[in-house]
């Protein structure tokens, strides 16, 4: 039995009327270019159930799909450098632009012209109060990128890790192979995004980011990407 519950997370939770159960799955420390359904047939299957929904973490997926940047391979320029000492480097909710290596890889991603201005209307933005500008502006791509920062798992300071590619394709994927319905959630303990579902998923995004909107997966080095979920029968 792999089935478990993240300390300090509920078991139980209602959205709209219907409850439902929120079990985390442990494995072992997922690496770069493993198998995603060999993964959820290994430590999803064994106590899979007819109408659960899994849950799976993006940095999992990205992982498995070896769409990360290498540290070694980005060329950290003169803007990066400058750009960074303005931006908020490291938050709860994970590496910020502070960080140069994020820096440079919004440059690289979104270009240097977009990239500054993006930074300058930014600026503006803190003086009446308003945050998140930048981000908005670059795009989510640079927004989702984790990594870069060894404070979890050191090798994660190695790379920065990208959001997964046609998270839908790769939801349909899984259930084609192993007959898992699942959703790759971009998720902490403050916001929570379903990047991706399969198409046998009939609940809404907005209703399954309620769902595991108090994030079951933890946000340490619980090693539980999987989460189980189950509507409850009384």
């Amino acid at each position: 039995m792999t089935l478990s519950i993240n300390k300090g997370k509920n078991l139980l939770i209602t959205v709209d009327g219907v409850e439902y159960e929120r079990y985390a799955i442990k494995t072992h420390f997922v690496n770069i270019g493993e198998d995603l359904c060999e993964l959820v047939e290994k430590y999803v299957k064994p106590d899979h159930q007819e109408g659960d929904i899994l849950s799976i973490s993006e940095k999992i997926v990205s992982l498995c799909q070896n769409n990360v940047v290498y540290k070694k391979d980005m060329q950290i320029s003169f803007l990066a450098k400058f750009l960074s000492r303005f931006a908020t480097q490291h938050s709860d909710a994970g590496i910020g632009v502070g960080d140069v290596y994020k820096m440079q890889f919004a440059i690289d991603y979104a270009g240097a012209p977009k990239v500054f201005w993006a930074a300058v209307c930014a600026g503006f933005g803190k003086l009446v109060g308003k945050k998140g500008i930048f981000y908005d502006m670059v795009g989510e791509e640079v927004t989702g990128l984790d990594g870069f920062y060894p404070d979890v798992y050191p090798i994660y300071g190695e790379f920065g890790i990208r959001l997964p590619k046609d998270p839908d394709g790769e939801c349909n994927k899984i259930f084609k192979k192993t007959g898992v319905a699942a959703m790759i959630v971009d998720a902490n303990d403050f916001n929570v995004t379903i990047l991706g579902k399969s198409d046998c998923v009939d609940l809404s995004k907005e209703t399954l980011a309620k769902i595991i909107k108090d994030n079951p997966t933890g946000q340490g080095d619980e090693c539980t990407p999987f989460v189980l979920i189950r509507r409850h029968i009384k």
